[in-house]
């Protein structure tokens, strides 16, 4: 069994001002930096094979913190990379009502809202290729990818073998700097159990036994939210 650590970048102004970061490349403020130290220090007794990250800044400046603690080398793929949203990137949520009330309709419809990027359903095909292909290569290793809200939330979606946009409506956004845990063996997934608390991720191996895609989320409560 593969089990793959996935964690949520840290705070960047942009997200602190609820902008739409998509593919812009905002670098971590303060106090994501403080998140990602706080991450590593969670995770510096986890044993891991690699750690992977988006290639947008604010995942990799996370990612690299993390891997200086631990002395790994951080290994970028601009597939993890957050969803594309076209031209309402840079704007605040409240310039897209202003300036898209249509398309802010659309979206909470559970539709593509902005014109350019990419739909949901085309972010979480690209995720789900790539963390199938990472998990491949580390197979039987626990491995940390630092990722994005929309990424991690696909993974949660296709564990529950539910339409992403499905999902995003009832499921609550990934805190910054926080990890969820999923697994995958003989090509089929699972997720691990918020009800294991902030249970040592080496645990998780001998506390699941896993045999299907079944989504639960692992937090760490030592991290700032």
């Amino acid at each position: 069994m593969t089990v793959l650590l996935l964690a949520r970048h840290g705070e960047t102004d942009w997200t602190r001002s609820k902008r739409w970061q998509g593919h812009a490349d905002p670098p971590l403020n303060a106090r994501g930096r403080e998140q990602a130290h706080a991450l590593a220090r969670v995770l510096l007794d986890v044993p891991l094979d690699a750690i992977y990250s988006s290639d947008l800044r604010r995942a990799s400046e996370t990612a690299a913190i993390a891997a200086h603690i631990m002395d790994i080398e951080v290994r970028l793929e601009p597939e993890l990379r957050e969803n594309d949203f076209g031209d309402w990137t840079g704007l605040t949520r409240d310039e897209v009502e202003r300036r898209f009330p249509e398309g802010a309709l659309r979206r909470r419809r559970g539709l593509k809202g902005w014109r350019g990027g990419e739909s949901y359903e085309e972010m979480a095909e690209r995720v789900v290729r790539a963390l199938t292909r990472i998990a491949a290569s580390h197979a039987g290793k626990q491995i940390l990818l630092v990722t994005h809200n929309g990424p991690i939330r696909a993974a949660h979606a296709h564990a529950l073998g539910i339409p992403y946009a499905e999902y995003r409506r009832t499921a609550e956004s990934i805190t910054k700097g926080t990890v969820s845990a999923v697994s995958l063996e003989k090509g089929v997934w699972n997720r691990l159990d918020s009800a294991l608390g902030a249970l040592p991720a080496q645990a998780l191996l001998a506390a699941q036994a896993v045999s299907e895609w079944n989504p639960v989320l692992l937090m760490l409560e030592a991290l700032p939210a």
